[in-house]
């Protein structure tokens, strides 16, 4: 007899906690390896739905100094942007979704995975 998975959903409240931490957390979940049945070349049926994004705690140290590059492909083409600049023009969502991104395996599933992760300021 052949079980079938029911896809499960977690949510994050993002008020009050550090991006890092709770990308850490997500990464673990979207890719399943918290599960019994984790297999690597799978995509785990888990459906992330964050929300608070823009009350996450950031320290105005970090909302100067990380760099998020983005390169066109053209000389003198590099756009390096802070925290600041990113949340202003994409949102808060953009900051934890770039680091969670970050935590996920580099290969043909990565954006796959990133599907099932919602994230609403």
């Amino acid at each position: 007899m052949e079980t079938k998975n029911i896809p499960k959903e977690y949510r994050f409240d993002a008020s009050g906690r550090k991006p890092g931490r709770l990308s850490g957390e997500i990464a673990v979940i979207l890719m399943g390896k918290d599960s019994p049945d984790f297999a690597r070349n799978k995509i785990a049926e888990r459906k992330i739905i964050v929300s608070n994004a823009s009350k996450m705690d950031i320290s105005q140290k970090k909302r100067s100094s990380p760099k998020y590059k983005s390169f066109s492909g053209y000389p003198s083409g590099l756009k390096i942007r802070t925290a600041e600049e990113v949340a202003k023009k994409h949102g808060y969502g953009e900051i934890l979704r770039k680091a969670v991104k970050g935590m996920l395996p580099k290969n043909k599933l990565q954006d796959k995975i990133l599907k099932n992760l919602e994230i609403s300021e």
